[in-house]
């Protein structure tokens, strides 16, 4: 019985574990002299620190980490949240991914694609991009609250 009450509670977990998600619902930009700044909307599974989205970035269509927009705390209460960052050079009809990120999960939830000049979809069909991206600077320092 005990076995089963285990297995029971492991499914559980791993279950509820899939359904954690760090959705980008949004994302839009704000053209600066040259560059575009990126506000990206993001709905996420945050308990506080102990679970929550600590970064968003912008990837090329290769696979290039453009820029990461760090971060520094949890949002469960405020859902969903906007963030603006990052001066990134692109050309208007550059093709980028925008995507979020878990602190415990890693990569879960929508991803969207799309440039300055078309917008942005959210899509399925993703490149498999790189596991050592996730290590590149810049990385989150801890969460505050």
């Amino acid at each position: 019985m005990f076995k089963v009450l285990i297995l029971i509670c492991s499914l559980c977990s791993l279950i509820y574990a899939e359904m954690i998600q760090a959705n980008i619902t949004a994302v839009k930009t704000q053209r600066t002299i040259d560059a575009y700044t990126f506000v990206v909307t993001i709905k996420s599974d945050e308990t506080g620190c102990e679970q929550y989205a600590n970064w968003w970035e912008v990837l090329s269509e290769e696979g290039t980490l453009l820029y990461r927009r760090i971060l520094v705390h949890s949002h469960p209460n405020t859902q969903p949240f906007t963030r603006s960052g990052g001066i990134l050079n692109i050309k208007p009809n550059e093709v980028v991914y925008v995507r979020a990120h878990m602190n415990t999960l890693g990569y879960v939830g929508t991803v969207m694609k799309g440039s300055v000049s078309k917008g942005f979809k959210v899509v399925t069909d993703l490149p498999t991009f790189s596991e050592k991206i996730k290590m590149q600077s810049p990385l989150p320092q801890g969460c505050l609250f």
